[in-house]
């Protein structure tokens, strides 16, 4: 579980990491959020909130069992009981980090992300070729 955490803490130095309410909010109505995660402790209004954002896109809402101070901790900040992750792979290893210590609770969210990160990676690798097909050429087999 505290490699979870660690994930958190990595996701926020590269960018991918939203934390409070307002902010989640934006990612999800930008279309950026991939996952929402609810602190176990958080009020419910934060957790009414965090489900009513994700109402702007198909993305899963987890109510994760760490504390508000645990994630704020992970942040470098302070308490916090709302968080999104923005990028597909680390949204799904981290949601299958948590499945692999909760089995069954967080199976089918992990299923669904792990799917959305293979999505993502294999249009990332069509847009590098492509990019390079415009660089160079696309070479014509003989």
């Amino acid at each position: 579980m505290a490699d979870s955490l660690r994930l958190i803490g990595l996701a926020r130095r590269a960018g991918f990491l939203e934390y409070g309410e307002e902010t989640v909010g934006a990612s999800a109505r930008a279309g950026k959020a991939k996952v929402i995660l609810i602190a176990s402790d958080a009020s419910n209004n934060t957790k009414a909130r965090g489900r009513n954002f994700a109402r702007y896109g198909d993305i899963p809402v987890l109510e994760i069992p760490f504390t508000k101070e645990e994630l704020g901790a992970a942040l470098g900040k302070g308490v916090t009981g709302l968080i999104s992750i923005s990028d597909a792979g680390l949204a799904s290893k981290f949601v299958s980090e948590l499945a692999a210590a909760e089995p069954g609770k967080y199976t089918e969210p992990a299923q669904r992300l792990a799917l959305r990160a293979e999505k993502a990676a294999k249009l990332r690798e069509e847009a590098a070729a492509h990019r390079r097909n415009q660089k160079l050429g696309k070479r014509r087999m003989k």
